[in-house]
């Protein structure tokens, strides 16, 4: 196979050409949510960052296992091992069974992701579901002198590892640094070094989510549960293991380490990162209580919101800056992208009514490759949105009658459209997304009401033709009168 396709590598620092370890097929590791709240735009950023990863691997002929895992267990408040596990603290305040909590929330994140048009993952491992492979990749770590037991718990030894490699590698950190500026936290008294962190948690008493161990009743660390998935679906090695730019440290760090410490080598080849949403400058999250979520963003609900935003806007917004730029959160970004959005679907529904002349006076014969070029330089979608908003203004001139078209470039633009605009971007047709499965009934009985409205102007009975005209209207249609006729779309 060819491999037109270069991505940046976190762990290099510079943009590699991809070539999969065993292509055609590629392994894709992506860390998914904590579930124990609502979805939030910070978590939109990586489902659609990856899922226009996973679309572009598909559309180039390889066959992907994506997996995206679920953490329903070993998450704390704090990301040094302290304080309560995120679940099980949200259990507790609402008197629920864990689980409870994790099932909730998991069908509303499936129900925004689909809202969303993110594909769903090949696999989706919960950790809860994988606390034996846990237990063995910690037994492994222990076995090859980098683990030692501490009061029923297990700690990853930082300092041994970093003499014979090298722990910080992916973030840049330096361990001495590390040692010299950790502050003391709870429960730090059991580490050798405050830089360890936890591979197995010995359960307190009144801590609910709790299996028996080799070293006690506990719940495995945190960040155990993504190398031994990984390692479970993927194989030792495998090609691509994605995030937000917030999991390089110390998630990521301490996967590296995991992996080299359990099997003597590194497990991924391409580390990918998607930068933060930030509103007013800082990183939305739920630990800092800035966060909208996107039930809030689809109804409009939140105080900041100026109105709602469809899916469809979102996903648009997001993918209109590059996944490794920041995205700073705004109503007039949004409302921008809205209009964006917008004029690109109305194009795209122009493209049916453009009558073919014999030459074109427009070249839209290298858009296909200008779009190919920026997909295969690190995925760089907003170089993509701006070539579709070229096409979109030689159609809009031809619709317009400055400029001309064969039938030929016609059919080529709806084929670059369907294909990078639908297929790889991942928008959808609101038009087609309404109607469901009976798009064409659907389509011909709003043409027959404005056939029967045009009629009505015709024998001047304007009382029904405004009447068919308003009830559209109503109903969620703009409907625009032209020389060649009525043209109507649904309202974003």
């Amino acid at each position: 196979m060819e491999h037109p396709l270069s991505i940046y590598n976190t762990l290099t620092r510079k943009k590699e050409q991809f070539v999969p370890l065993h292509e055609p097929h590629v392994g894709m590791y992506v860390c998914g949510p904590t579930v124990y709240g609502d979805a939030h735009l910070g978590h939109a950023r990586p489902a659609i960052t990856f899922d226009l990863l996973f679309r572009y691997l598909s559309h180039l002929g390889y066959k992907v296992r994506y997996v995206r895992n679920i953490t329903d267990v070993g998450h704390l408040e704090n990301d040094a091992d302290a304080g309560e596990d995120k679940i099980a603290k949200k259990a507790r305040l609402e008197q629920l069974e864990p689980m409870e909590v994790v099932q909730y929330y998991l069908n509303r994140y499936h129900k925004s992701m689909d809202a969303l048009n993110v594909l769903p993952p090949s696999i989706e491992p919960h950790a809860s579901g994988h606390i034996i492979e846990q237990i063995e990749l910690v037994k492994k770590i222990i076995n090859n002198g980098f683990a030692y037991e501490s009061e029923g718990s297990v700690y990853f030894d930082v300092e041994k590892y970093n003499k014979s490699h090298n722990y910080g590698k992916l973030s840049g950190r330096n361990v001495e640094d590390m040692l010299n500026t950790t502050r003391a936290l709870d429960g730090q008294e059991e580490k050798r070094n405050s830089v360890d962190f936890a591979l197995w948690k010995c359960a307190a008493p009144e801590h609910i989510m709790r299996w028996p161990s080799p070293w006690s009743n506990g719940f495995p660390g945190w960040h155990c549960e993504c190398t031994a998935m990984g390692k479970k679906y993927l194989g030792e090695s495998f090609d691509i293991h994605g995030g937000g730019m917030d999991l390089i440290f110390p998630h990521h760090e301490c996967e590296i380490a995991q992996a080299v410490a359990s099997q003597g080598k590194e497990a991924v080849h391409y580390w990918m990162h998607n930068n933060m949403i930030t509103i007013n400058g800082q990183k939305m999250g739920k630990s800092l209580g800035n966060f909208i979520t996107l039930d809030e963003f689809f109804t409009g609900s939140h105080a900041s919101l100026a109105q709602a935003y469809s899916p469809m806007t979102i996903r648009f917004f997001i993918l209109m800056a590059h996944y490794r730029s920041t995205v700073d959160f705004s109503n007039e970004a949004l409302q921008a992208s809205e209009k964006g959005l917008s004029r690109l679907m109305e194009a795209w529904s122009h493209l049916d009514k453009l009558k073919a002349s014999e030459v074109s006076s427009v070249d839209v014969k290298g858009i296909r490759t200008k779009c190919y070029d920026a997909m295969n330089d690190d995925l760089n979608s907003p170089i993509v949105i701006s070539h579709l908003f070229d096409a979109t203004r030689s159609i809009n001139s031809v619709l317009a009658g400055q400029a001309t078209l064969t039938a030929a470039d016609i059919e080529e633009l709806k084929s670059v459209f369907k294909l990078f605009l639908f297929d790889i971007l991942g928008m959808q047709d609101l038009a087609v997304v309404a109607a469901g499965a009976n798009t064409e009934a659907f389509g011909k009985a709003v043409d027959l009401l404005l056939t029967i409205r045009k009629q009505a102007k015709d024998n001047k009975d304007w009382a029904t033709s405004d009447k068919i005209r308003n009830e559209l209207t109503a109903l969620g249609f703009e409907i625009k009168d032209t020389k060649d006729g009525a043209e109507w779309k649904l309202s974003n």
